[in-house]
């Protein structure tokens, strides 16, 4: 693995490699490099194809088929098979003429306008669009490493190996044991998901091990959907919704705490939920109010942009990469474009339907540079679908445009109503499952 100093430094030489390919491919058009084929990456690639079919577009993509995050956590439960999250490059290529080159990128020449590759090829670019998505700091939690997490204590929350391990672990649990979820710090990717994986635990072990309990210690006091969420877990499981959020329910939305115990648990911050270490071995987590054993251990650790976008010099001291915000174009590099769950937006949260929406925007923003257009003035869209159970779906869903030089939430109503009916809700579960796949082949179709 390349350091950054390395990574640069090979990057210096590239205008000696031999087997440079070469940038202009047809009058009027132009090339454009995309780095990661993800959500992200694939919708860059398409709709630059539909924005100028003259476009000469290659991916640089280290996987042959893409593993989706979204959906993902139902492997855990069963619903879905590990399979079920592979989607293929193939109509990108066919119908598209999109070129793929499945390998790394181990040098960049921001000068130059060239990467290199482990296999020693060199891309020259007009346009670079660079999709990095996410890197798991598991580092930052005393206790937890990237070993301990393929080994013993899984995340899964880059879908893979450790999403298999986190199901073998939760079929193999014993009766009225505990599962217990670490929740991130924000930012980070997917900000329903941890209580939807949460729920979607919970709502398996109803069936298979009645007994058990699930417990959600947070650094935060707060997430998107909290409310809505927070409902169907009373509704479904008897859980207690917190005063303050009582409060804060309509008229027509009637709640009665029983007091009793309940199968799903959400510490948050202020009452102690912020994980101060934990222990690998006995899978015990040190809280500020002190000690959760647990059977089976989710941690999903704080995050931050990529390693390439380090690598690369886009990250900024935060971690994550500072654009320009109408066409998220790189403060650091000239004619690079960094989207998706990198790039520092804002209000925009880092989901995947946030990364296909800036994908189209920064796509037509490329398209338009070079032909010597103008780009218009951007708007984005977000949607995140969740399920507190199989049949009770829930939703966030916004606009942004800019203000004072900021992407600005500007929709009204976000979330699926609080006193929304049987009907109403049943509809939103069924509209996640079709989300899952018409959002797909808007990406990779």
């Amino acid at each position: 693995m390349l350091n950054r100093r390395e990574f640069l430094k090979a990057g210096a030489g590239l205008a000696f490699a031999a087997a440079t390919l070469p940038v202009r491919a047809a009058q009027g058009g132009g090339h454009v490099v995309v780095v990661g084929g993800g959500v992200g990456g694939a919708t860059a690639a398409k709709y630059l194809k539909l924005a100028n079919p003259k476009l000469r577009v290659t991916v640089i993509e280290a996987n042959r088929t893409y593993v989706r995050g979204y959906g993902s956590s139902e492997v855990v439960t069963g619903h879905v098979s590990m399979d079920d999250l592979n989607v293929s490059y193939d109509t990108l290529k066919s119908r598209y003429g999109i070129q793929f080159v499945f390998d790394t990128v181990v040098g960049f020449d921001p000068a130059r306008k060239q990467l290199r590759t482990a296999g020693r090829q060199t891309l020259a670019y007009d346009k670079l669009i660079v999709s990095p998505g996410i890197r798991l700091l598991y580092d930052a939690i005393p206790g937890y490493s990237a070993a301990v997490a393929e080994t013993r204590v899984p995340s899964g929350w880059i879908p893979g190996a450790q999403t298999a391990l986190l199901a073998k672990q939760l079929k193999a649990m014993r009766q009225g044991g505990t599962f217990v979820l670490v929740a991130p710090p924000t930012p980070y990717r997917c900000p329903p998901g941890p209580y939807e994986r949460a729920a979607l635990v919970t709502e398996w072990m109803r069936r298979h091990n009645p007994t058990g309990k699930v417990i959600i210690l947070d650094p935060k006091d707060s997430f998107i959907t909290d409310a809505t969420m927070q409902l169907g877990w009373h509704r479904l499981y008897g859980y207690n919704m917190p005063a303050d959020y009582l409060k804060d329910l309509p008229a027509s939305v009637q709640v009665k705490n029983s007091g009793r115990p309940s199968p799903i648990e959400w510490v948050r911050a202020k009452d102690g939920g912020e994980v101060e270490k934990i222990d690998a071995r006995t899978l015990a987590v040190t809280t500020l109010q002190g000690v959760e054993k647990a059977d089976v251990l989710n941690i999903i650790p704080p995050m931050q942009a990529g390693k390439l976008a380090l690598d690369m010099g886009l990250t900024d001291a935060s971690g994550w990469c500072p654009v320009d915000r109408r066409t998220f174009e790189s403060s650091v590099h000239k004619d690079v474009f960094v989207i998706g769950d990198a790039s520092i937006a804002d209000a925009m949260p880092k989901s995947g339907f946030s990364a296909n929406t800036q994908a189209k925007v920064t796509a037509r923003a490329v398209a338009d540079q070079l032909a010597g257009r103008t780009p218009g003035e951007p708007v984005w869209e977000n949607t995140c679908y969740a399920l507190a159970g199989s049949e009770y779906g829930l939703f966030v869903a916004d606009v942004f445009r800019l203000k004072d030089g900021k992407i600005a939430q500007v929709s009204g109503q976000r979330y699926l109503p609080l006193d929304a009916t049987p009907a109403q809700i049943r509809l939103a579960a069924t509209y996640q499952q079709a989300w899952l796949k018409t959002f797909t082949e808007d990406c990779f179709a």
